[in-house]
């Protein structure tokens, strides 16, 4: 049943649509309210867009320029927090830009930016452009955390504790013994890390919705001006492929997995039964009944944490396993756990 009046002129779509969307149909299906994270991704890859439609002679110089300057006023205004998404329009990320942008330099020329392009495409950009960033932070953390363990050990070499086995007292070893085991897990870590970055930072801009771009279009040069190393040639897997935000949440939760022992190693090392390390009180908490008490909270964080981590990876992959090839709306489901995945490692 149509409950809803004409469909807006504002969405990126419509076409056969004579009737409206039903408003609960509009909450159900939108994700600005999280893919805004890619906000700049979207308007860089956007950019890229444009001028290959230029050096195609689909935009002239003129209107490449007046599409480029208003992308990056968009984008100034998402960084100064001005940016105001308009409910019930603005769909996604790529609606909410490109209505903005034809706001301020007119729907005619802010309209010709789509031409030749999917939203199916354009939300793989992003998530990977996106994901390739944020794996360059994570690792430049590893490195130095990897770096502290070293100087660490160096420092302490001369300290002695029991090891354990079965947590029971087996034969002495250095406390620097101990550390390096974690290292070792952890440069595993960093060396797994950088092969799944080379995975992710491949291009998919330029496969359309499933079969490619009709125009000619020069995918090497856009993928080269936003820093891929190579291209997806395959048009229907560089719409439908998302192995890369699984491998990405399989890596983080393998991390998460050894920060987790690291930490539950750490607590009970801490304990007045064991009282091999003191808790810094700027990474330890209190109890409101009990003052003598200093709690390890934020090692136990990192030990419940990794069960979230897990669980959104497990999550992920229940949810595309069954979906036939190509883009499904199902896909749409992997961008809040990655979100999430990464903030939380």
């Amino acid at each position: 049943t149509n409950m809803a009046g004409a469909p807006s002129s504002e969405k990126l779509w419509g076409g056969r649509f004579t009737g409206g969307q039903d408003p609960l149909m509009t909450a159900y299906n939108e994700s600005i309210y999280y893919d805004r994270a890619f906000y700049s991704q979207d308007i860089r890859g956007s950019i890229a867009w444009a001028r290959a439609n230029k050096n195609k002679g689909i935009l002239n110089d003129q209107e490449f320029a007046e599409i480029e300057r208003g992308l990056k006023e968009v984008e100034e205004e998402w960084k100064s927090g001005k940016f105001s998404i308009k409910p019930g329009v603005d769909e996604d990320i790529h609606t909410a830009n490109e209505r903005r942008l034809g706001e301020i330099i007119g729907k005619n020329i802010a309209g010709k930016l789509h031409t030749g392009r999917s939203r199916n495409e354009q939300v793989a950009v992003d998530m990977r452009m996106w994901l390739r960033e944020q794996l360059d932070n994570i690792e430049s953390f590893l490195v130095d955390f990897l770096k502290v363990i070293a100087s660490r050990s160096e420092q302490e070499i001369e300290h002695v504790m029991p090891g354990y086995t079965h947590l029971q007292r087996a034969q002495p070893i250095r406390w620097s013994h101990w550390m390096l085991s974690y290292g070792l897990a952890f440069a595993n870590d960093l060396e797994r890390l950088r092969e799944v970055k080379q995975r992710v930072n491949r291009s998919p801009l330029g496969c359309g919705a499933l079969a490619g771009n009709p125009f000619g279009i020069d995918r090497d040069a856009m993928a080269k001006e936003l820093g891929f190393d190579t291209l997806i040639y395959n048009s229907m897997a560089g719409v439908a492929d998302r192995d890369f935000v699984v491998e990405t949440m399989q890596w983080g939760s393998m991390l998460m997995l050894h920060l987790s022992r690291w930490a539950e190693d750490l607590i009970i090392y801490s304990s007045a039964e064991f009282n091999f390390v003191r808790l810094a009180d700027a990474y330890s908490t209190g109890s409101s009944l009990m003052p003598q008490k200093k709690n390890p909270d934020s090692l136990e964080l990192i030990r419940g944490k990794a069960g979230r981590a897990y669980g959104q990876m497990a999550g992920l992959m229940m949810t595309i396993k069954g979906i036939p090839s190509t883009y499904n709306k199902d896909l749409q489901e992997s961008v809040e756990p990655l979100l999430d995945h990464v903030k939380t490692v």
